[in-house]
């Protein structure tokens, strides 16, 4: 993040390339799906590329729809956690870190 010209969440990522200079030219570090979905939806006034060479899948973040999201809503009402992640305190402390930061721009 140090390197990058600009970060900032999802939707500062679509907004920025959407609002850019047609004939502008993007490498985007994020998932592969959204760096897809803007390359075609902006081409060809723009150029969007990933930063990651391997094309980097969130094999859990493009599955998530409407109807998971209720369920695990649903459960958290009737007091059960379904899918449950544990993540150790020192990524817990980075991971508030990042959002603070993110929140900070807002």
């Amino acid at each position: 993040m140090q390197a990058a010209d600009l970060s900032g969440s999802t939707e500062f990522i679509v907004k920025t390339l959407r609002e850019s200079p047609k004939g502008s030219v993007w490498a985007v570090a994020t998932e592969i799906h959204l760096v897809n979905r803007l390359a075609n939806e902006l081409a060809p006034d723009r150029s969007v590329v990933t930063l990651d060479p391997f094309g980097c899948l969130c094999s859990t973040m493009f599955r998530v729809s409407p109807n998971h999201l209720l369920w695990v809503l649903e459960g958290l009402l009737e007091g059960k956690v379904h899918n449950q992640i544990v993540v150790p305190d020192d990524e817990k402390r980075q991971a508030k870190l990042a959002l603070d930061r993110m929140l900070e721009i807002l």
